[in-house]
């Protein structure tokens, strides 16, 4: 179907994001059906001194093409593959030789597609270069190819970073189909994070008017104008979908994120990892607090990007008061609760106390600040940090509900767990994510697919999609998923509240019926299932793109 697919995302080998997630897994299956014809393109932002441990340099089909043309403007790139699962052919662009063209750049697109970049500022100009960097050697190569439109190619690009390429090569090279996806449409994730009623009042919304109020026109109108212009846009949900059709006034097709399997222990590894981290989250825990947490302790956490309200942090913090308060009501239940935020932060350094009482060399008392595994820079700043305080969680020996806060990225370096997220992941019992704006929700998917059972809302792409398939059948899922709207933030939490509970007070059986049904969700939204919507979108691309462009000889488009 493809002579040849690119792939253009700020985060290739640069991990950021979900996006870095959804990328780094479908590029196994896409090397499956396209083995080496598919190119990743992404930013080169690395030095000698700071090497990006995603990337590899190596030999590849592409060194022919590098040697053999000289790219304009003084761009320079590395090639190599994505030292992820399949490991793709990925072209790494340093666009800073651009910056002296961007004028004229800004002023081709205002002319061509009305792109007002005059208001631009913080990441703008950065993205801009890069996505023209990438839409160069693009251009590049299939140039050297000698390629024109009796043939099959396709340039993706992802978000509104790297619209200004998609635009480039419809301007100039309009055979070579393209697809846009928002993951997020900047306005609407905006309005949200501004605190603003985005659901209830949708429908009232303007995106150019709703852009200049936000001070966010440059990047809204790239957007708008991106999605306008590609072959094929699509979003990675439902409740996307409906967000672009009111804000960038163009329907989307529905492509939703996957995970790969490739990363979860089969097998008895499964349980000998879920031992493992089990183990290294509750001596965190007994080297905090003081004391002693049985096998049965329930673990439940949270984890993201810090967008409090978005990624309902604020929600499950609440919901945890509430259930601590019930809790103390029912005397006869002496079962402990651990429950971890895994938010990173602007962290300064891993608690020495934490590390030499996790030794054993250390007081076993509990430790001051026992909320806290790592110091933060700004403590008085801190949102998270704040709520945990200001709810009055101070982890003391009669408190059955303990709240540690993780500020810190997980990798397997940070100076108390040294484990990997995916590997401290299957020790959990209960994930919840009960996000306000959540265009899919790849962490709660992540944790279905580590037989974590997981609680979210119908405001979250993949709620949505556990609802349109499963219903409201946890059991069948291993989801719940808890009714959210601008309204009703308090019945939010205490429905959030109820449903750890619930979880809580379940007996070993329901719970292993639970962890297998989670399992089951995950291998349902598996690349092998979810690849289709994309190969759909890059048919239409290709019919979309041909149909504007009849075929013409090759030497017409390029000498």
């Amino acid at each position: 179907m493809l002579d040849l697919l690119f792939e253009t995302s700020w985060e290739v080998c640069n991990k950021v994001g979900g996006i870095y997630a959804v990328l780094s897994t479908k590029a196994k299956t896409l090397q499956k059906l396209y083995k080496d014809k598919v190119v990743f393109i992404g930013p080169d932002l690395w030095t000698a001194d700071n090497e990006s441990p995603y990337f590899l340099e190596t030999h590849t089909e592409l060194d022919k093409w590098r040697t053999s043309v000289t790219l304009p403007f003084g761009l320079t790139v590395r090639i190599g593959r994505w030292n992820v699962p399949g490991k793709p052919l990925v072209i790494l662009v340093d666009y800073n030789s651009l910056y002296p063209y961007k004028n004229e750049l800004y002023a081709e697109m205002w002319e061509r597609y009305r792109v007002d970049s005059l208001h631009a500022y913080g990441d703008y100009d950065e993205s801009c270069m890069f996505a023209y960097g990438s839409a160069l050697v693009i251009e590049s190569i299939v140039g050297w190819l000698h390629w024109g439109s009796e043939r099959r190619v396709v340039a993706h690009f992802d978000e509104w970073t790297t619209g200004m390429g998609l635009l480039y090569l419809k301007a100039h090279h309009p055979h070579i189909a393209t697809v846009f996806t928002t993951h997020a449409t900047s306005v609407g994730r905006s309005i949200s994070g501004n605190g603003k009623p985005l659901y209830d009042y949708m429908r009232g919304y303007n995106g150019d008017q709703m852009a200049r109020e936000l001070n966010m026109e440059s990047k809204h109108a790239l957007e708008k104008a991106a999605a306008h212009a590609a072959d094929s846009f699509t979003t990675v949900s439902e409740v996307t979908a409906r967000e672009c059709d009111q804000l960038i006034e163009r329907h989307p097709l529905v492509t939703p994120n996957a995970f790969e399997q490739n990363f979860v222990p089969k097998g008895e590894k499964l349980p000998r990892a879920r031992a493992a981290a089990r183990e290294k989250l509750l001596v965190v825990a007994e080297a905090l607090t003081g004391q002693k947490y049985d096998d049965d302790t329930m673990i439940f956490a949270t984890s993201g990007r810090c967008e409090f309200r978005n990624k309902g942090i604020d929600v499950y913090l609440d919901a945890l008061n509430v259930m601590r308060t019930t809790l103390h009501k029912l005397h006869s239940i002496s079962r402990k609760v651990v429950a971890f935020v895994l938010v990173p932060a602007w962290v300064k350094e891993p608690r020495a106390d934490l590390a030499k009482a996790m030794s054993g060399n250390g007081s076993h008392n509990r430790l001051f600040n026992p909320v806290l595994t790592h110091l933060l820079n700004n403590p008085d700043g801190d949102v998270i940090y704040g709520r945990i305080n200001y709810l009055g969680f101070a982890n003391d020996p009669y408190d059955m509900v303990k709240v540690i806060y993780v500020p810190c990225y997980l990798n397997g370096t940070d100076g108390i767990f040294n484990m990997s997220y995916y590997e401290l992941l299957p020790g959990i019992d209960i994930t919840v994510f009960a996000s306000y704006y959540e265009p899919w929700g790849y962490t709660p998917l992540e944790s279905t697919a580590f037989s974590v059972p997981t609680i979210t809302t119908d405001l979250a792409g993949f709620g949505q999609w556990v609802l349109d398939n499963y219903g409201e059948n946890s059991l069948e899922s291993g989801v719940e998923v808890i009714h959210r709207t601008d309204s009703n933030y308090s019945d939010t939490v205490n429905d959030t509240a109820r449903e750890m509970i619930n979880a809580y007070m379940m007996d070993a059986d329901r719970m292993r019926r639970l962890r297998k049904a989670a399992r089951n969700t995950a291998r349902s939204a598996s690349w092998d299932n979810f690849i289709n919507y994309y190969l759909d979108a890059y048919r239409e691309a290709i019919d979309h793109a041909a149909h504007q462009n009849p075929p013409v000889h090759h030497e017409e488009i390029y000498y």
